[in-house]
């Protein structure tokens, strides 16, 4: 086969590919049941300019289509990896993270019910063995969620509902071909066909790929930084290492590649960001975008050019198969999505979905050129027998077809008689009002172009009065006074304050007037605010915006981390983040305020804007109380963070200035480059993130605790080795009542409160909490907690008293200060039984 013959055919591929794109939408279809349909045209026409007596000109062109140069292996190797790894790249990984629980049950629970019931269901007819029919099962358990996301998207349908949509596919793939390949073992004799082994092998094919691609990712994301700003590296670095993943995988490890794949590829999409600029993780964006444009259209036109090849032959008992087929995967599907999703929802491990959009994920379950790869590999492994390869291949590309021809072309229908694409009353209202106040600004700024640009009255008139009338016309028609009530409006006003934070953090990621470390978490946090406002209103919105201020598990985690294995670089790392994190939001919060002011007030009205400007007050004190409290701990750290933040907006005015002295011509390219060049170098050698020092130094925190500044240098020293230093967040407990005494804590730095029965007093600097406990022998008999950020030393109880039988001065102290803190209570206790 010539070489010249063959990038002409793939080339002429390409162009029909592109062609086919606006002719797609223009129909209204989803682009894949195009290409599968010319494709499979292709396919009929090359067999038949081959074949045919009539002409010779175009049997080489013709021989490519019908004999393809490469095999289903070499389809996969090429194309497989380059498509899951982008499909990683664009999911939102954090906020699908939130749902792995169901994401993980659905998509292998999916595919096992999936296989079991096609299998079971064939195996009686098909003349074949059972481990044949499940292979066909698993085979076709694979689904293409890329029309449904997409019309979900059109629909405005929740954005978590789109996620657990595209996460359940993304890993049905990978547990789909991880069941095929062990069927597949077991048909050519390479597989124990014992279940349980299958079973084994599964799971730790399936949990050895998510472990290797997670060690393989995070190590790939700590050579970005090496590459700096230099996007075509970084592009050529993240396209090798799928290929690398996939390869070692399956060749070395014996473990999933697909698994694999998928594993790198998010944590590739969780740690990018922070190691690279924000123009470059774009750039890389946009290229991976193009790459899996291509990769998926070939791979699915090269496997739709074979359909008729792989139907050849078909029967009348092919028909009946096919039938049962389309019946046992519509029936595993609805368990799955109308059985087992209920159960998850009742166990609390999924939100509730609505039945109409259960309805379209269970028709949109369309099969793409996955399935048609694999159905192609076994019809290219000589081992199995003949009638094995026919039975899956036949069926798997009839499936597919039927999928395609059928669902994707009924699935935007179904949606209308569903009526989830019309307008709610609430949104046909703001449509109005909304068209309403910009045809209205539209007229106002044509009529001071016109202005400017001397065009005559008369002219203008004609085009202002246009958008006058269309103003008018819909404020008429707009019925928010009659028919939509306050929270309603409110529940819009929401909805567009949670969009326009998104907006407002995704400008400051791409200007970098903030650090990449925080941007992804940060903007998980805002996508959640957004969801919960559409679904739980104004109660939903508050409760995902105070996540902003709160400390989550992994916040947690790190403390526990510092407190028993006395490693405190995770816990350093997150309080910065949340320290970046709550600047950055009191930043947005101020422009938030007013857009409110300036844009919300005017469509809905000033009891709704104050409504609004209320909620972002609350959020706003919020943050600067967080903010305070850690300003106050660690001040110096404040004042570098916002310096550094301030210098950012600087460079990115800066960068603006030459740029727009480059565009109007007033400087030259080598002038241009020049300044570029000297601003990228200033950025370069300026540094990240400003380094915080938590102060956890055990013999630091001695010495600034007044309680120990009597005792000698030797005295000190002991008590250094005894302590163990703990950090507490506000809010924290320190002690709770009723625990067994089992330590003292001296507050070196901060402030905590003791909550007893009777009141509370406020301690500090110096003092000491818990030694009540330890010299009496009883149950803690109060709560203490921390007022702000707290740095604690801990002494154990067996140390305490060996501690205080050494030192009598000390000893004396603390039975003062318990004394003291005694006579408080019982004071207290007096004052509440004095009846007034």
């Amino acid at each position: 086969m010539h070489t010249p013959v063959v990038i002409a055919a793939f080339a002429s591929l390409l162009v029909v590919i592109a062609l086919l794109q606006p002719l797609a939408r223009r129909l209204d279809l989803a682009p894949s049941v195009l290409i599968a349909a010319v494709g499979a045209m292709i396919g009929v026409l090359a067999a038949y300019l081959l074949y045919t007596p009539r002409t010779d000109a175009f049997n080489a062109l013709a021989y490519v289509f019908v004999d393809p140069p490469i095999d289903s292996e070499t389809v996969l190797y090429v194309f497989l990896p380059l498509l899951l790894f982008q499909t990683t790249l664009t999911l939102d990984v954090r906020r699908i993270l939130e749902d792995w629980v169901p994401i993980l049950l659905l998509a292998v629970i999916a595919v096992l019910v999936a296989t079991a019931i096609i299998g079971f269901a064939l195996f009686p007819l098909a003349g074949v063995s059972l481990v044949a029919c499940l292979l066909l099962g698993a085979i076709v358990a694979t689904t293409d969620p890329v029309a449904v996301v997409s019309i979900f998207r059109d629909i405005g349908a929740p954005g978590r509902l789109g996620r657990l949509v595209e996460g359940e596919s993304l890993l049905n793939d990978a547990a789909a071909i991880v069941l095929f390949v062990i069927l597949l073992g077991m048909l050519t004799g390479a597989q124990t066909p014992e279940p349980m082994a299958a079973v084994a092998t599964f799971f730790r094919s399936f949990i050895g790929g998510i472990l290797l691609g997670l060690v393989v990712g995070r190590g790939a994301v700590a050579f970005l930084p090496m590459m700096r700003e230099n996007k075509l590296a970084q592009v050529t670095f993240s396209v090798a290492l799928p290929y690398l993943v996939y390869v070692v995988s399956e060749q070395l490890a014996d473990v999933s590649a697909v698994v694999a794949v998928v594993a790198s590829g998010i944590v590739f999409n969780l740690y990018g960001p922070a190691r690279i600029t924000p123009d470059a993780w774009s750039y890389l964006h946009d290229v991976w975008e193009q790459i899996a444009f291509w990769a998926s259209s070939l791979i699915f036109v090269l496997a739709s050019i074979l359909i008729p090849e792989l139907l050849t032959g078909f029967r009348m008992l092919d028909a009946l198969l096919l039938v049962v087929l389309i019946v046992a995967a519509l029936g595993a599907r609805a368990v799955v999505i109308f059985g087992i999703m209920p159960l998850l929802e009742m166990m609390k491990l999924s939100e509730p979905v609505n039945t109409r959009y259960k309805t379209v994920i269970l028709w949109g379950g369309m099969r793409g050129a996955v399935t048609l790869i694999l159905a192609l590999s076994i019809t290219e492994h000589r081992t199995l027998p003949d009638d094995v390869q026919r039975f899956v291949a036949v069926l798997a590309t009839s499936f597919v077809l039927f999928t395609l021809l059928i669902y994707g072309t009924t699935l935007k229908p179904l949606i209308k008689i569903l009526k989830l694409n019309t307008l709610s009353p609430l949104d046909q209202a703001l449509r109005h009002q909304f068209q309403a106040l910009a045809l209205s600004d539209v007229r106002d700024e044509v009529d001071e172009a016109a202005h400017a640009y001397s065009i005559s009255d008369a002219i203008a008139r004609k085009v202002s009065d246009d958008y006058a009338a269309r103003s008018a016309e819909a404020a008429e028609i707009n019925a928010f006074a009659e028919d939509i009530m306050d929270r309603e409006r409110v529940l819009l006003g929401l909805i567009a304050l949670a969009d326009r934070e998104r907006v407002l953090v995704l400008r400051h990621f791409r200007e970098g007037t903030v650090s990449n470390r925080t941007i992804t978490s940060h903007l998980a946090i805002v996508g959640r605010i957004a969801d919960q406002a559409r679904t739980k209103g104004r109660t939903g919105y508050n409760r995902s915006a105070r996540r902003i201020v709160s400390f989550g598990r992994l916040f947690r985690l790190a403390q526990w981390t510092q407190r028993w294995l006395k490693i405190d670089l995770p816990l350093r790392i997150l309080v910065a983040d949340r320290f970046e994190r709550l600047l950055l939001t009191r930043i947005v919060l101020n422009e938030l305020i007013e857009f409110n002011s300036n844009r919300i007030k005017p469509l809905l009205g000033d009891r709704v804007a104050s409504i609004l400007h209320e909620t972002l007050d609350i959020r706003r004190e919020d943050i600067v109380q967080g903010l305070d409290a850690m300003r106050l701990q660690y001040p110096d750290y404040a004042d570098a963070l916002e310096l550094d933040f301030l210098r950012r907006t600087g460079e990115r005015f800066e960068e603006a200035a030459y740029s727009d002295a480059y565009t109007q011509t007033l400087i030259g390219t080598e002038l241009y480059n020049d300044l570029k060049h000297e601003l990228s170098q200033r950025r370069t050698t300026g540094g990240g993130r400003p380094r915080l020092d938590l102060g956890l130094k055990t013999r630091d925190l001695v010495a600034q605790n007044p309680f120990f500044s009597g005792l000698k240098d030797a005295e000190r020293e002991e008590i250094v080795r005894l302590m163990r230093p703990r950090f507490a967040t506000p809010g924290e407990y320190i002690i709770r009542k009723g625990e067994k005494g089992d330590a003292a804590y001296f507050i070196s730095s901060g402030a905590a409160e003791v909550r007893t029965a009777f009141g509370t007093h406020a301690v500090g600097r110096g003092d000491v909490v818990g030694e009540i406990a330890l010299l009496t022998g009883q149950p803690r008999s109060a709560d203490v907690v921390a007022l702000g950020y707290c740095n604690l030393l801990v002494l154990s109880a067996t140390d305490f008293r060996a501690l205080m039988k050494r030192s009598a001065d000390l000893r004396a102290h603390v039975e003062h200060l318990a004394q003291v803190r005694l006579g408080m209570n019982q004071a207290d206790a007096a004052a509440l039984a004095t009846p007034e």
